[in-house]
């Protein structure tokens, strides 16, 4: 069906569909990755402000000028940039995003990778900037934040405030790591989504990697994580409806029905939607459009206000870690290729996750942004799943055998993982003993030590 065109009523049908369109054959599967990053001035450590001679809308030109990247128009603003299937964007406090494009393997994401963040620092060097790589702004206020001039984004944060506590922070004052990934057949998409959800705590706890905040530290390994326990109770959390009999693709629409909607969008313009229901949509009922009825389009717009720790589309994604620097870029979708994409890893990780009930699940989430690898589950400390984990992801990576120049297989990107998993000592408990040792207790040791 296309997005635009056909405008009969959707049906619960249609819905489900759009998401079994995802379902590919294993030789044609890819991995996309994303990530964020904090833009600062080298001067004064401040924040990037949108417009200006050495703000981001410059910062944005400069690609488009010397690197060949074509700018992203809302209106008469440009909010992003495109090329050869990647995309630079703006989330809502001015970090710095690149959604990277579907890749065969992680040689190839760690060469956009590293391409991105070199163009990127060549632009931003001139213009007096740098990048940060950490999962929560180590000194701004939210009110020292400028909101990025995107029209969701006035109507995020104006409706945040209502359903939870730090919705705010999430936009404003967070960055992360994530990776896209296929599944073959619906089947296939149920064992991924409950592997992935089950696991997706230990990966927190693995790239932890936010400790402070407004120049001290902040009691968490990954306090990233902990503003997503208090973001929005409709639109997150670890989904036990994924790991109960009868779930699918009709399952998660429905699901996705019933969380309350942010916006629709019609000739460019973003109409304010808060809190209302596409099914009402559906029935033509939406207070904000009477009389209209959404198309597809609309649809996989509302898809991407959910914001759960495993995001099903027409792929899935894996939602959560925090941003680090170029290895933890590059390892957070090898682990997750490891395990995905060879079927005796993906068994194993079941397997591994097997007796975890849900109050497991939600205690270790729960407990993972203070304790991070010292979290226990099911009687077994996180650092001890952490390295099964790691271990079968990497059995995984050595099964594909996906070569690249002098390296035989990918598994040599999971480097640092075995070394974080094997000490039990996460990223963030590494920069807390900076911040007490070599930086004598002054965040300013971050914008040196933590930048791109």
């Amino acid at each position: 069906m296309d997005a635009g065109i056909d405008e009969r009523p959707l049906t619960l049908e249609d819905l489900t569909a759009w998401f079994a369109e995802g379902c590919k054959p294993a030789h044609t599967w890819r991995v996309g990755a994303e990530h964020e990053k904090f833009g600062f001035r080298l001067a004064d450590h401040a924040t990037v402000p949108y417009a200006g001679p050495a703000g981001i809308a410059a910062l944005m030109q400069g690609l488009c000028d010397r690197f060949g990247w074509k700018p992203v128009m809302e209106g008469p603003t440009v909010i992003g940039l495109e090329r050869d299937g990647a995309n630079i964007s703006l989330e809502p406090g001015g970090q710095f995003e690149l959604s990277g494009a579907p890749l065969a393997d992680i040689h190839k994401i760690r060469a956009e990778t590293v391409s991105h963040l070199d163009e990127t620092k060549a632009v931003a060097g001139d213009l007096g900037l740098g990048f940060l790589s950490l999962g929560f702004h180590p000194t701004i206020s939210r009110d020292q934040a400028e909101i990025m001039p995107k029209g969701r984004y006035d109507i995020m944060r104006r409706y945040m405030p209502k359903v939870g506590n730090l919705g705010l922070d999430m936009m404003l004052r967070t960055c992360t790591v994530q990776a896209n990934l296929d599944f073959g057949s619906e089947a296939d998409m149920i064992a991924k989504f409950r592997a992935s959800l089950a696991l997706q705590p230990i990966a927190t706890a693995l790239f932890a990697n936010s400790p402070f905040t407004e120049g001290r530290p902040n009691g968490f390994l990954t306090s990233r994580a902990n503003v997503w326990t208090d973001t929005d109770p409709d639109r997150t959390g670890l989904l036990d409806f994924v790991f109960q009999s009868g779930f699918g693709f009709e399952t998660y629409a429905r699901y996705a029905l019933d969380v309350p909607m942010y916006f629709v969008k019609r000739d460019g313009r973003y109409i304010d939607a808060a809190g209302q229901s596409f099914r009402d949509f559906m029935d033509g009922r939406l207070p904000a459009l009477p009389g209209v009825y959404p198309n597809l389009k609309d649809w996989i717009d509302h898809t991407t206000t959910l914001f759960p720790e495993v995001r099903l589309k027409t792929f899935l994604e894996m939602r959560g870690a925090d941003s680090g620097p170029l290895d933890m870029l590059v390892a957070l979708p090898a682990l997750w290729v490891g395990i995905f994409y060879d079927s005796a890893a993906l068994t194993a990780s079941l397997e591994l996750v097997r007796d975890w009930t849900a109050e497991d699940r939600a205690k270790l989430r729960a407990d993972v942004p203070k304790l991070g690898l010292n979290a226990v589950v099911a009687g077994r400390k996180a650092r001890d799943v952490a390295v099964d984990m790691v271990a079968i992801a990497k059995r995984g990576l050595a099964n594909r055998a996906v070569a690249s120049d002098a390296v035989n297989d990918e598994t040599g990107h999971l480097e640092v993982l075995e070394a974080i998993a094997d000490s039990g000592v996460t990223p963030a408990e590494r920069l807390l003993e900076k911040f007490q040792g070599d930086w004598n207790g002054n965040i300013a040791g971050a914008f040196a030590d933590c930048a791109y």
